[in-house]
């Protein structure tokens, strides 16, 4: 085949694989060279604290995808192939390896964020003053931008319509994968002094406790946990909710860094929801979740730092000392209310949190607290393995009721009967917050309610071994109300 390039560059972002990835398949057809980089961008690094499990993470993935290209090459005969890692601005940094390899085009996957969108066109326009174009390609969701459109020709705005579009549309053309194998033989071996991927202290970072979390990184870590979720699936609408089962399939951080291809989990979830199973149609409604808060930052960008519904932003939120002593005890797990806590001190040891724990927090701080959503929202893009602007921006504007199909505002979640379903027995909690450990399960939901005897007998002084609670729920809820009241201009309901 007649190739109209001579060189190209794939440079990697969030689409960390080799197999089934869309900007190396495009780049591989159609240049007769071909190499892979990878930028530690140091507009998004600077500001992170020197150890972070994100970039642990991405760093170790970078090993596996390095490898994985060697073993493509070699398989083609091509001896020497790997992942060229810079470290710097991006743009600058792209645009300087792209004249070293004097290629004619960088290929890279779409990225909607805003900081992103900036980053791409200042590269693009560093790239054209030395003659190379910067094409991008979608990658990182099923369907992206304009791509499901109303009878209207219209956005949405509501799920379910968006879901069944999205179920109407979708087919084996959507869901395939990208072949990268059948055309590696234009990898191109690292110009001479490549000195592979750097350590985590070369780039200014410290290890984490990423590897006793066990989430294996990478490719292969993405497929062990597949292999893992796929015999469980089935089960997954009834266990998802439990945060002491083992009901998720724990690949979101592997899904916001792409190492694995979002078409091959459709893909799964996909053919068995045909042959019937509740729990994959269930997961694959995640899946489109994530398609759907996507297509919202692409086409409303306004909802970065405001409420996809404007007169949300008229609500008067908490604040001054005592919003800021409620926020301290909210972050740190010291609200009083022990599956609010459990919660916190999960995401703060570890990066992640259950998902319906991160709705359960977030109404809380929202609708207990009266404490604005950005300001959870900026806590969790700080401490989630997985964060995802998108995903997350969504998620909290939901809990606020201030998004695109969110929660009523006049719905409000009880953060105890929240307990008493999801983590009936406690384990959950107990794991978290081992002070409450010798409570009787009936207790353990409420402490404050637990007779002193009870409490003597657990070995728990309230406001020493565990404090009291910092809102009284029934007021608090009161008080939602009549601040959402300003939205509709309207009596609140009772």
């Amino acid at each position: 085949m007649n190739k109209p390039l001579d060189r190209a560059l794939v440079w990697m972002r969030r689409d960390l694989r080799v197999e089934d990835q869309a900007a190396l398949h495009h780049a591989l057809r159609e240049a007769r060279q071909v190499w892979c980089a990878f930028v530690f961008d140091r507009d998004i690094l600077d500001p992170l604290p020197r150890a972070d499990r994100r970039v642990e993470f991405i760093r170790d993935s970078l090993v596996g995808v390095d490898a994985e290209l060697r073993a493509l090459g070699a398989a083609h005969g091509i001896e020497g192939c790997a992942l060229l890692v810079r470290h710097g601005h991006a743009p600058e940094m792209i645009a300087t390896l792209a004249r070293q390899l004097g290629v004619q085009a960088v290929y890279a996957s779409h990225d909607d964020d805003p900081a992103a969108l900036a980053r791409d066109a200042r590269t693009r326009g560093l790239l054209a003053d030395a003659g190379v174009v910067l094409h991008t390609v979608k990658d990182h969701v099923v369907f992206e931008r304009s791509e499901l459109l109303t009878q209207a020709g219209g956005t949405y705005s509501v799920f379910t319509p968006y879901k069944n579009a999205w179920l109407k549309k979708v087919d084996a053309f959507f869901l395939g994968a990208y072949p990268v194998a059948r055309h590696a033989a234009a990898l191109a071996p690292p110009p001479p002094g490549e000195h592979g991927v750097p350590t985590l202290e070369e780039i200014g970072f410290a290890r984490t406790n990423l590897h006793q979390l066990r989430l294996p990184s990478g490719p292969a870590g993405a497929q062990e946990l597949l292999d893992d979720f796929l015999p469980r699936i089935d089960r997954y609408a009834d266990t998802r909710d439990f945060p002491a089962v083992k009901g998720p399939s724990y690949l979101s951080t592997h899904l916001r860094f792409g190492t694995v291809s979002i078409r091959r989990l459709a893909r799964e979830a996909h053919q068995r929801m045909v042959a019937g199973s509740r729990g994959a149609e269930v997961w694959l409604s995640e899946l489109i979740w994530r398609d759907f808060y996507h297509q919202v930052l692409h086409h409303h960008p306004h909802v970065v730092g405001h409420a996809f519904k404007r007169e949300y932003d008229k609500i008067r939120w908490e604040h001054g000392k005592h919003a800021d002593a409620w926020f301290a005890a909210w972050c740190e797990g010291r609200t009083g209310y022990p599956l609010v806590d459990a919660a916190m001190h999960q995401i703060n040891d570890t990066g992640y949190m259950h998902n319906r724990l991160r709705m359960v927090v977030a109404s809380f701080l929202v609708k207990d607290l009266g404490i604005d959503w950005r300001r959870g929202e900026a806590y969790f893009a700080d401490k989630l393995n997985d964060f995802d602007l998108a995903a997350n921006n969504g998620g909290w504007q939901w809990a606020a009721s201030s998004g695109c199909d969110a929660q009523p505002y006049f719905r409000i979640f009880n953060p105890v009967a929240q307990s008493e379903k999801f983590d009936p027995q406690g384990r959950f909690i107990r794991r978290y917050l081992p002070a409450l450990a010798k409570l009787p399960d009936a207790l353990l939901h409420a402490p404050w309610a637990a007779r002193p005897v009870d409490l003597a007998a657990a070995g728990i002084e309230l406001g020493r071994d565990y404090p009291l609670p910092v809102v009284q729920h029934e007021h608090a809820r009161m008080k939602t109300l009549e601040r959402y009241a300003v939205v509709k201009g309207e009596r609140p309901p009772r």
